[in-house]
This record gives structure tokens, C-alpha cells and sequence, in this order.
């Protein structure tokens, strides 16, 4: 195991998407570059040592098969679509021409790391960094693999939005969370602009912490910015 945080390249023309999918990468501790187009990417990929590459398929120029193939020629690491062309067919071709793994738009940033961390276990034949996949906080024990939380008495009746609200706030406790930054963990990047809707997700997860046992006021309000949860 290397301490040296795995290193993406992430390939989309839409710039909503790759400002989700970089922030998402980063907050899990991956380093990730940015670009808009297949000939510079393959430049890049030339000139550097990617742990794993995320392509659109619909990229202009170079679209994201033929970069595809062309990174087989130099790599082996591991590729991730990203589509909003969701057919079989597109998936089998896709996965024919070397591609690792498809997902399709709109995407959540919990499924999108998940299969970052599957397809960067399979390439280093182990864990790495950003891996650890439980926190504690507080008395509670939040397990995204396991998709639970659970407290002193027990484990936390939450709806899946109530988890990713939880997660987020658990994994960076102590420090405030902004609504846009909530939204992109828990609904995606198709929702960034409905920030209302966190805070009445925010109540029900307060109530919930509070029917655990737990002190709602954990889970605090920063007036004009977001929720900060107390370590």
C-alpha cells in the first residue's frame, strides 16, 4: 500500500458534471485532473500515470470509445464510463472495447464512489487510499458498505437521502457543510440548484437522531451557509 492518494482522470465536456465528479473524487481523498476533450486526455495519459480514468462517451473529436482504445495501447488501468446513453448495446460495446465499468447520468456520488473504490481495488489487488469505509463520531458508527448507522441503542432508522445527509456531515465533522455541497452528496449533481430541500431532509434526520438517544442539536445550523455536526 502506497500513501500516495490514487490519481484519475476525469474526461467530460459538460462542466456541471466534472465540478461534481472532481469535488466528489477530492472529498474522498483522490487526486483528480480535469479535462474537456479525448485528444488531451490522451495526452495527458501519455505524459502521466492515471490510477483510473472516467469518460464520457459523447465527447467532441475523440470520442470516449476511441479514447478508450487508444489508453488500452498505453495502460491497463482501469476505465469508468459515464453516459446518458444507457442501452445494452452501449454498455456491451463499451465494456468490449476495454472499458472496466459504465455508469449511467444522472448519477449519485455515493454509486459513483463506490465504483471508483471497486475498480481501484481491482487494479492495485488491495486497498488504498480513501478507502476506510466507516467513521464513528459522537457514539454513532455510520458503515457505507453496510449502508447503516448505528448508536448506543442500536442501529438508526434512516431513509437512504438521511444517510447520505449523515455521511456527509459525519465525514467532515467538526467543519461546516454548505446545502450545495449537501446536494451533491445526496441527490447529485442533476439537483444542485433545490437547496430548500436539505433543510427539510436536516429536520427528519434531527428527529431521528433525537429518537436514537442522541442530542439534535448534533447536528447544528450555521445560519447563511449550512450544518456543521458537532465531533
Amino acid at each position: 500500500m502506497t500513501d500516495t492518494p490514487n490519481r484519475i482522470l476525469v474526461v467530460d465536456d459538460e462542466p456541471s458534471i466534472t465540478e461534481f465528479v472532481s469535488y466528489a473524487l477530492k472529498k474522498e481523498g483522490y487526486n483528480a485532473d480535469v479535462v474537456d476533450n479525448g485528444e488531451e486526455a490522451f495526452l495527458l495519459a501519455s505524459k502521466n500515470k492515471y490510477d483510473l480514468f472516467i469518460l464520457d462517451i459523447m465527447l467532441p473529436g475523440m470520442d470516449g470509445y476511441e479514447l478508450c482504445r487508444r489508453l488500452r495501447s498505453k495502460t491497463t488501468s482501469p476505465v469508468l464510463f459515464l453516459s446518458a446513453r444507457d442501452t445494452e448495446l452501449d454498455k456491451v460495446v463499451g465494456l468490449e472495447i476495454g472499458g472496466d465499468d459504465y455508469l449511467a447520468k444522472p448519477f449519485g456520488v455515493r454509486e459513483l464512489i463506490a465504483r471508483v473504490r471497486a475498480l481501484l481495488r481491482r487494479g492495485t489487488g488491495g486497498d488504498f487510499p480513501g478507502a476506510s469505509n466507516s467513521v464513528t463520531v459522537s457514539g454513532i458508527t455510520l458503515d457505507e458498505d453496510a449502508h447503516t448507522a448505528v448508536g448506543e441503542n442500536g442501529e438508526i432508522d434512516l431513509t437512504p437521502r438521511e444517510f447520505e445527509l449523515l455521511a456527509s456531515l459525519m465525514k467532515s465533522a467538526g467543519k461546516v457543510v454548505s446545502r450545495e455541497d449537501l446536494l451533491r452528496d445526496a441527490w447529485g449533481w442533476e439537483y444542485l440548484t433545490e437547496t430548500k430541500t436539505v433543510d427539510t431532509h436536516i429536520k427528519r434526520l434531527r428527529d431521528k437522531i433525537a429518537g436514537a438517544g442522541y442530542d439534535p442539536g448534533l447536528v447544528e445550523t450555521v445560519r447563511g451557509y449550512g450544518y456543521r455536526f458537532h465531533a
